[in-house]
């Protein structure tokens, strides 16, 4: 009969240890390991299953051929852009987000307008009938060429996994995968355990079957992914979709992208019938009418390929207390103290050598 065994990871980075430890030895941060139980496996099972396991062999480096793959257009230039491209064939991707920010939006929207690959979109949150009214406010629920796109609300990684091999869908969105659960891990749907061996299993498949697939995850208070670190190791494409809730702007960016860089960015504004893409960011980031007003400059950054136009504002008024005080919005508090900083060392500097020069020219005449 198989053991079950005790073992001890670490949230933050998906270290393993065998007893619990105050401080992680891989990332150094304290009190991230968890306590989570494996289901051993016989010594008599092991060595069956090792005897009847096909092991591949080996290839030469010089025998292997590359070619290039066609990637899957999302009829999106914002998420390609990210994507690097589009889908590669076989690749997983990972969408993090805050809850409501707009992840499960932005991956219907997309798959709406995707008509030519049947695509299998699976719920573990919401029902179908919710996934029908937000696709009518889309504008694409009632089209006939959305005939393509089967929905199942299901949190059962067997289930799943029978359903994409009966279906044999071009594309898998699972959203989200922390409401997914495997039966071979006794816990419940969102542990540790749970997120890694139902995106373990599903990278499997993915790389067995050449679909690729779109995990949905949420983030943490800290601003991480929920879930182990490991979680970002084990798949391909990391893009996370930032913004604020209360603001109409979304900025879709790249942590990790194996087919791709992560330089890039994709912007997106909230509207009442989805995200609309944002073709020129610079028209969002300055002011139309700048004629006559003060504190203003506007400077040019580069993010991946595109080329950025931002405009910093500066608001001076008189300080109620004996003591000014210094604030900023969308920039680091620290780093723009270090900025005022040099720019006064500057200014002191070439005021003590006009002074000096000036002081000169009289001592000579």
């Amino acid at each position: 009969m198989a053991k079950e065994k005790t073992a001890y990871v670490c949230s933050n980075c998906g270290q393993e240890s065998s007893k619990w430890l105050g401080k992680c030895p891989s990332c150094g941060q304290w009190n991230t390991f968890r306590e989570i139980r494996i289901a051993g496996k016989s010594t008599k099972a092991t060595l069956t299953a090792m005897g009847q396991r096909n092991v591949p062999r080996t290839q030469k480096l010089r025998e292997i051929t590359t070619k290039d793959e066609p990637r899957l257009d999302m009829h999106d230039n914002e998420l390609n852009r990210v994507l690097g491209g589009g889908l590669v064939k076989g690749c997983i991707v990972l969408l993090g987000g805050e809850p409501g920010i707009g992840k499960s939006t932005l991956t219907l929207q997309t798959i709406l307008n995707l008509s030519d690959i049947r695509i299998l979109y699976v719920s573990g949150e919401e029902s179908a009938h919710q996934l029908k009214m937000r696709a009518e406010r889309l504008k694409g629920g009632c089209n006939e060429s959305n005939e393509n796109i089967d929905i199942i609300c299901e949190n059962s990684l067997e289930n799943i996994l029978s359903i994409m091999n009966d279906t044999r869908p071009e594309l898998v969105i699972i959203d989200s995968i922390q409401t997914i659960a495997t039966d071979d891990v006794d816990s419940s749907p969102g542990s540790l355990t749970q997120v890694r061996e139902c995106a373990a299993a599903l990278l499997r498949y993915a790389k067995t079957s050449g679909t690729p697939i779109i995990l949905i995850g949420h983030i943490t208070k800290d601003g991480s992914i929920a879930g182990p670190k490991i979680l970002e190791h084990i798949v391909d494409t990391v893009i996370q979709f930032e913004g604020d809730q209360h603001h109409m702007y979304r900025i879709l960016r790249s942590i990790k992208n194996r087919f791709g860089s992560t330089s890039e960015l994709g912007i997106y504004e909230m509207q009442q019938t989805g995200l609309r893409q944002v073709s020129n960011p610079s028209e969002l980031l300055l002011t139309q009418d700048r004629e006559g007003m003060s504190g203003l400059t506007i400077s040019a950054a580069i993010e991946g390929v595109r080329p950025f136009l931002v405009e910093t504002q500066a608001l001076v008024s008189t300080a109620a207390y004996g003591t000014p005080q210094r604030s900023a919005t969308g920039f680091d508090q620290r780093r723009l103290n270090m900025l005022l900083a040099v720019l006064e060392n500057v200014s002191a500097s070439n005021s003590y050598k006009r002074t000096f020069s000036s002081t000169s020219q009289v001592g000579c005449v």
